[in-house]
């Protein structure tokens, strides 16, 4: 969205509404602009970020009802709506637990039996949420599935692709070309800046098997949780103890 956003421009030959027509963006979008969380709102997103660290297998019913537990006035749609906008979902396998985009392509498992045998073969993306003390950020990272290692990682306070898309290219200026690219099915993934970039260097790009997606979410938590600890001291050097 904000990729589009930036390319409607003034021009005499076109007109705004021409140029909205061409990008498929509607003029409501381009000329909106975000209003700042308030504070009560971010005491929320806190709290349901609290909640869901200690049980992440938590789906937004349960949260809820644990809110209210703890005394915080919140309804149970809200809840919902801000764990999609934190990009939360609970540790289980189930349908829809991924954002795709109807228009991008679909890409099949094929890890399924495949030895991962050596590094650089393949490589995984996934992103995740950061809380602060006064908002929070998404963090995308990208690492080698046999090493465990994180090759790269960006900070974004939106869901936008461009993130995502420096992280791989940091990655792939940084290390040999992997054969393979295993991410989820989200719009972040499967759009053309992404993809392209995997074309371009002959990297087959696959998606996740949602029956491995316990499996996925047990490695990946093991791996955020030292690239979150280096994010934060990261933050907290660069504005003294905000990050929490």
């Amino acid at each position: 969205m904000n990729t589009k956003r930036q390319l409607v421009k003034d021009n005499e030959d076109m007109s705004m509404v021409e140029q909205c027509g061409l990008m498929e963006l509607s003029r409501s979008s381009f000329y909106y602009e975000p209003v700042p969380y308030s504070e009560e709102e971010l005491n929320l997103f806190n709290e349901i970020d609290v909640v869901y660290t200690d049980m992440p297998y938590y789906g937004h019913r349960k949260i809820w009802h644990e809110l209210l537990r703890r005394g915080l006035l919140i309804g149970r749609d809200r809840t919902l709506k801000y764990m999609q906008i934190m990009g939360l979902k609970p540790f289980y396998p189930h349908k829809g637990t991924s954002m795709p985009d109807k228009q991008h392509k679909k890409y099949p498992y094929l890890l399924k039996d495949m030895l991962i045998c050596r590094p650089n073969q393949v490589w995984a993306a996934d992103i995740t949420y950061i809380r602060l003390a006064k908002g929070f950020c998404y963090l995308v990272a990208i690492i080698d599935w046999y090493s465990k290692y994180i090759l790269s990682y960006r900070i974004s306070t939106t869901l936008d692709a461009s993130f995502c898309v420096d992280a791989l290219r940091e990655a792939l200026g940084k290390y040999p070309t992997p054969e393979i690219s295993n991410t989820d099915q989200g719009s972040q993934f499967t759009g053309m800046d992404y993809t392209e970039i995997l074309l371009s260097q002959e990297i087959k790009s696959l998606g996740h098997n949602r029956q491995k997606t316990t499996i996925r979410h047990y490695m990946w938590k093991r791996i955020t949780s030292l690239t979150l600890l280096m994010v934060v001291q990261s933050l907290r050097k660069r504005f003294g103890a905000q990050a929490q």
